[in-house]
């Protein structure tokens, strides 16, 4: 994306902004976060402050598809496993395009299925579904939908690539999968554990006799099944190469284009 000193950049779906702390320090550039939750916009804000970046770092609450932000306000544009959440990609995406200005870059890491799934295979579906069903998501599209979403709202895709398929010895999955050949260190075995199938009967045990007890709000023992749910499809959807959580696109507003 070539960021650099004192460029205004735009961090969509910012979440605690860890991303965005480790960009202004790399690249001094300027970084607005948006997000729609208080917490985490307070969060976002200690830490700005705690690593004395608040002078580069701001947060704005907002929805993403309708951003209050005027036309051509920014240099740059990166999401990081957020645009997912939109209930049209188009309509993220236009907001992003409306906000950046000629010339601009929009990077953005996607979570989409693959051109190896299958909308008419019953196994694949059910894979996509658990997927969506347990992370938020109202569509899990595939690549080609999210690449001709970029480019219907004006879009001119310079670079893709799917960071997930790069041959790594241990995938992307390993902390979801619960095997101990992918451990690699002390903390590795405690993540291995919490998320193999004792693991998690245990935690949904634990939540489900919480809830009871009321040290838990109702409903809590269902959220982690549908938590564990998406974990499980997450990894096999991994593991038979129908997903990627980093899909990786990186986009131009052309110089010409105008309001």
């Amino acid at each position: 994306m070539n960021l650099q000193e004192n460029m205004k950049v735009l961090d969509v779906g910012c979440g605690v902004g860890g991303p965005g702390r480790e960009i202004t320090r790399f690249t001094d550039c300027e970084i607005v976060g948006l997000n729609n939750n208080d917490y985490q916009i307070e969060r976002a804000n200690h830490y700005a402050k705690k690593y004395k970046l608040d002078h580069k770092l701001s947060y704005v609450k907002g929805d993403f598809m309708q951003m209050d932000f005027e036309p051509e306000t920014f240099d740059a544009v990166y999401a990081i496993e957020a645009t997912v959440h939109a209930p049209v990609l188009e309509g993220v995406y236009s907001e992003i395009y409306r906000v950046l200005k000629p010339g601009g870059v929009f990077g953005v890491y996607e979570w989409v299925m693959t051109d190896e799934y299958d909308e008419n295979n019953e196994e694949h579906r059910k894979i996509a579904y658990g997927i969506e069903v347990g992370d938020g998501i109202p569509k899990m599209y595939k690549r080609e939908v999210a690449e001709q979403a970029l480019k219907n709202v004006g879009f001119e895709v310079e670079y893709e690539r799917d960071l997930a398929d790069v041959n790594d010895e241990i995938p992307w999955y390993y902390p979801l999968a619960g095997e101990l050949q992918n451990c690699q260190t002390f903390g590795d075995y405690w993540t291995v554990l919490r998320t193999s199938k004792v693991g998690r009967l245990v935690l949904t045990e634990l939540v489900g006799l919480m809830e009871k007890v009321g040290l838990a709000p109702q409903g809590s023992k269902q959220v982690t099944h549908a938590l564990e749910d998406a974990a499980v499809n997450l990894v096999e959807g991994g593991r038979k190469k129908l997903f990627t959580p980093m899909m990786l696109f990186i986009a131009r507003k052309p110089e010409t284009a105008s309001e």
